[in-house]
């Protein structure tokens, strides 16, 4: 039995990080494993122009201390005024990606994207510009079963922007069915996929069954066992377009015990040791270093890595809650559980 594993220092490739003392505890819970992360900007407002995001950058940046060996990886959040120009001026500043939310899709969307056909001028020129797209991949047209959002934004979306930019790097952000790991497997080289902890570890028994589970809730939301066994599937075989990306997203433990619970799971404290104790169920401890560190640096055309984590095998639990700055309390991600990994200090 392994005992120890080591591999280079792994990146968060989709996380949400909020604001303000928020900060001083989200910065370092991902600081302490992951070299890089890519920040969603689903701020309140939310993170529409360079300017902004250089200094949302900087709000990280001293969260994380003057000590951290940490990058935080800033996007531009698209909207329908989005222009091109913004687009290269945030190339210029260093800004890798911008992120697609259709409009109310989650936390903090209501600014997003409507008609998203009006934004190809903008995804023209981050084809030229070598500019990452990231998308949240469902409709949220009403009439769309909650289940079906994702496969339903396949089919009215995400063929025609792959097939009409066929040069522009587009990450399918925390895919949830079968239907988009078939996608993503099917598509160019251009086409990859982040995939979290909770759609690897759970379906949507985990949420609904004997009653629902506020924080196990996230957007997109928990899917049927068949689909949760896909994505399992596809980080078992090391295919190289699928990488660590937690989506960790706190919210107050209030907010989320509410009439209407907010959407998200907050894992950072121990998203790396879930993510090995589920690559070892599937018997392939060998892929994790892949998914974790290289798949996503790889696909982003930035270098790996140079340093190395150990995970050590030692049984212990996630706490039932933890303290934030402002004296609230949040649930992390499989509260009260065990966990067979641990990141050796």
């Amino acid at each position: 039995m392994l005992n120890s594993l080591t591999i280079t220092a792994p990146d968060d490739w989709h996380l949400h990080f909020r604001d303000g003392d928020m900060l001083l505890e989200t910065v370092p819970a991902t600081a302490r494993c992951f070299k890089r992360a890519i920040v969603m900007p689903n701020l309140v407002p939310p993170v529409t122009t360079t300017a902004l995001a250089l200094d949302y950058k900087a709000r990280i940046l001293s969260a994380a201390g003057a000590d951290a060996d940490f990058e935080p990886l800033v996007t531009l959040y698209l909207t329908n005024d989005t222009s091109p120009e913004e687009i290269r001026l945030a190339k210029q500043a260093g800004i890798v990606a911008s992120k697609l939310y259709p409009a109310g899709a989650t936390t903090n969307s209501d600014a997003a994207v409507k008609g998203i056909a009006s934004l190809y001028p903008v995804f023209e020129e981050m084809q030229n510009q070598g500019m990452l797209l990231l998308i949240h991949g469902e409709v949220t047209d009403s009439h769309i079963d909650i289940f079906d959002r994702e496969k339903e934004f396949i089919d009215q979306h995400m063929r025609a922007i792959t097939r009409d930019f066929p040069e522009l790097k587009v990450v399918f952000e925390h895919i949830t069915t079968k239907d988009a790991a078939d996608f993503v497997i099917a598509s160019s080289d251009n086409v990859a996929a982040t995939i979290t902890p909770q759609h690897l570890m759970l379906n949507r028994n985990d949420l609904l069954v004997g009653g629902i589970r506020p924080h196990n809730y996230c957007l997109p939301v928990l899917k049927r066992n068949i689909h949760q066994q896909a994505l399992r599937g596809v980080v078992q075989s090391g295919n190289p377009k699928f990488f660590l990306g937690t989506d960790s997203a706190p919210h107050e433990k209030h907010k989320k015990e509410s009439a209407c619970g907010c959407a998200g799971c907050y894992s950072a404290w121990s998203a790396i040791e879930l993510y090995a104790q589920v690559f070892e169920e599937l018997d392939a401890l060998d892929k994790l270093e892949g998914f974790a560190s290289h798949h996503g640096a790889d696909f982003y055309g930035l270098p790996r890595n140079t340093d190395t984590i150990t995970l050590e095998r030692k049984s212990w639990t996630i706490p039932e809650s933890i303290k934030l700055p402002n004296g609230e309390d949040i649930v992390p991600f499989m509260a009260g559980s065990a966990v067979n990994w641990q990141l050796a200090k």
